[in-house]
């Protein structure tokens, strides 16, 4: 078992600690290119994205293929209302999805799955999440993140053989967070020791916020093995049949949300694991999560882009139809500008998925960070959206789909559309752990050539040198931040005709991003990771060019196809517009803004000095026992799991 000795074994973890466990999971080495990282270091590699990756026309035809059937099924079997309603997906859905190969969509064939390509994965996910986003939950858990994507990245071919072909018909689940451990890995508390004979591990811990946690067959678990000879230990990941005794399913939890999804807490007993059960080498769990992340969230981005193009219609529609003051609302400036929003950020959103995706099965960049920036940015616009759209629709926004329908109104789900997105911008990685995540990444090679400068721990003759390595890398990179020799400016986006202009600004607001990233290294040093609101700002920044980049590339290949005229253009520069007024804003904020008062305030806050405030109202909080120090609940009994079989 874990001891108070050991990082996560009940014990306080200092901060460096922390620290330390995080970055050694963090994948380092930069073999292929990157748009995003270019982007960050003030270079705006246009080549890398444009002409916009293309499937194969064998993979095309197969993902289009399969779409049609997703989408009949969709439209045939799939009461979306029911779900919300009886808060759980009908057996009879989740067996026809697995009928129609839904289960297996990035299995490759040799496996018995269908084997489409991420961005046909990421438009059937737009087609789920737009019937119920609780069915996208349950499909983009299982594949994006459970058992088919670690395995199939990191597992032996003995263990694909065995585990892949059971994940084109059986739910898999993805356990990490515990009650008291987050986004902080070095807290990890659930334990895997060996055996003594070394065929078994041994499972001990719970897990919280289990995402098809309650009905899945097969697990991945993350839990820390202890180190011990011939044990190198750390926290390791392991593929665990759901049916093992000692496991307990204690809680079905419920959200605000997402109302069918079946997310529980499980808890591990003594929970025997055979050996070859362990995904990759003790120790390299983390590297596998982050690592299956670095593809698998490109899942939320297309669930949140399919509510934008949903709220696009809905918005569309009403405001043509809804008359004040003699006119349909739509014309009236004040309405006008939210609908010219929710349809230009959309076709940003459809863009950024897109193109993300098609650079994924391209496999010739290296796209962790643009990744990382779809899911930031699209869980908020996503949100952002939807919040407009109930505004648009006034009383019948906020009014439920059912109740509308009783009374006769057509039954649109809009204030259930905005409490369905509200997760995405908390799970698979927060929006404040995704701006730290991706700042990270952005400060990198700073930190390749400056780290000892700014390290604590390293000696004096240590940071001397590495002044010099430094002195000697800025001065190759800062003067191409002004006199960087480009494509010349908007004549040089030529071919992008009137997006030219924002390429163009894209370009400079890139350098501009670059040398502010310097100038906060050298004013706060090693405490830049501490300036996590500038950290937050400047990833913002970095994701409104990204989109501007994807938008621009996306209308171009539009405008050559489908009959479609300029309108691409028009609608990709509505949103560039509104993309740089909003990163003018955040290149304000960098260096005016709020930041130190607040922190002072929020010390004094959490001092009680403030709690007069807190005066005058009830707290209706239910007391509850704390879940991590709680006895074993039940068995993986019906009333909670139910097996889809």
């Amino acid at each position: 078992m874990s001891t108070a000795s050991e990082p996560g074994g009940g014990a306080a973890v200092d901060e460096r600690t922390a620290r330390r466990v995080a970055e050694a999971a963090r994948q380092t080495e930069w073999r292929l290119p990157s748009f995003g990282k270019q982007l960050f270091m003030g270079r705006l590699r246009m080549d890398l994205i444009h002409p916009h990756p293309r499937p194969p026309d064998e993979a095309a035809a197969r993902g289009e293929a399969f779409l049609r059937r997703l989408r009949e099924f969709l439209a045939e079997h799939v009461d979306p209302q029911r779900i919300e309603r009886e808060a759980r997906i009908p057996d009879e859905v989740v067996a026809g999805l697995r009928e129609i190969g839904a289960l297996g969509m990035k299995i490759d064939e040799k496996y018995g799955g269908l084997g489409l390509t991420q961005l046909h994965y990421g438009r059937a996910l737009m087609l789920v999440g737009s019937t119920s986003p609780a069915i996208g939950a349950l499909l983009s858990a299982h594949q994006s993140i459970g058992v088919p994507q670690p395995v199939k990245m990191f597992g032996t071919e003995e263990q694909k053989a065995r585990w892949l072909p059971r994940c084109v018909n059986e739910i898999s689940a993805f356990l990490l967070t515990e009650p008291d451990v987050g986004s902080d890995p070095a807290r990890l508390r659930a334990t895997a020791v060996p055996t003594e004979d070394g065929r078994e591990y041994v499972l001990n811990g719970v897990k919280l916020w289990t995402t098809n946690g309650v009905i899945a067959d097969l697990l991945v678990v993350m839990a820390r093995v202890p180190e011990s000879p011939g044990h190198r230990g750390g926290i390791s990941a392991f593929v665990v049949e759901a049916d093992t005794p000692g496991i307990t399913v204690e809680h079905r939890n419920a959200f605000m949300g997402l109302r069918g999804i079946e997310n529980g807490v499980t808890r591990f007993h003594d929970v025997r694991v055979p050996a070859d059960h362990l995904i990759g080498r003790e120790g390299s769990g983390l590297k596998i999560a982050l690592s299956t992340l670095n593809t698998g969230r490109l899942s939320l981005p297309a669930l949140c882009a399919a509510a934008g193009k949903w709220s696009t219609k809905i918005a569309r529609e009403w405001c043509a139809q809804r008359v004040q003051w003699g006119r349909p609302i739509g014309e009236h400036e004040a309405i006008a500008t939210k609908l010219s929003f929710i349809t230009a950020t959309s076709y940003a959103l459809e863009a950024m998925v897109d193109l993300a995706g098609a650079l994924a099965d391209d496999e010739r960049n290296d796209i962790r960070i643009e990744a990382a920036l779809a899911k930031l940015y699209a869980s908020e616009m996503a949100c952002r959206i939807a919040d407009e759209l109930v505004q648009l629709r006034g009383g019948r926004g906020y009014e439920t789909a059912e109740s509308l329908a009783a009374r006769g109104e057509r039954g649109v789900p809009a204030e259930q559309m905005l409490r369905d997105l509200r997760i995405n911008r908390i799970f698979e990685g927060s929006t404040e752990i995704m701006h730290l995540l991706i700042a990270r990444e952005a400060v990198d090679a700073h930190l390749a050539v400056a780290g000892d400068i700014i390290d604590p721990d390293v000696a004096r003759a240590d940071k001397v040198r590495a002044a010099a390595r430094a002195g000697g890398f800025y001065a190759r990179w800062l003067p191409t931040l002004v006199s960087m020799p480009g494509l010349g400016g908007k004549n040089g986006y030529a071919g992008f005709g009137p997006l030219a202009d924002h390429l163009a600004f894209v370009e400079r607001a890139s350098r501009k991003l670059a040398r502010s990233t310097f100038y906060a290294a050298a004013r706060w040093q090693g405490a830049l990771e501490r300036r996590q609101a500038f950290l937050g700002r400047m990833v913002d920044i970095g994701a409104e060019l990204f989109a501007m980049s994807a938008v621009c590339v996306r209308a171009r290949m539009d405008a050559g196809s489908g009959g479609r005229g300029l309108t691409p253009y028009e609608l990709a520069g509505a949103f560039c517009e509104q993309a740089r007024v909003r990163v003018e804003a955040l290149f304000e904020a960098l260096w005016r803004n709020t930041d130190a008062r607040d922190s002072r305030l929020a010390r004094r806050v959490l001092a009680g000095e403030f709690s007069w405030l807190e005066e005058g109202v009830l707290d209706m909080s239910i007391p509850g026992p704390w879940i991590a120090d709680s006895a074993p609940g039940p068995s993986r009994t019906a009333d909670v799991h139910r097996h889809i079989g």
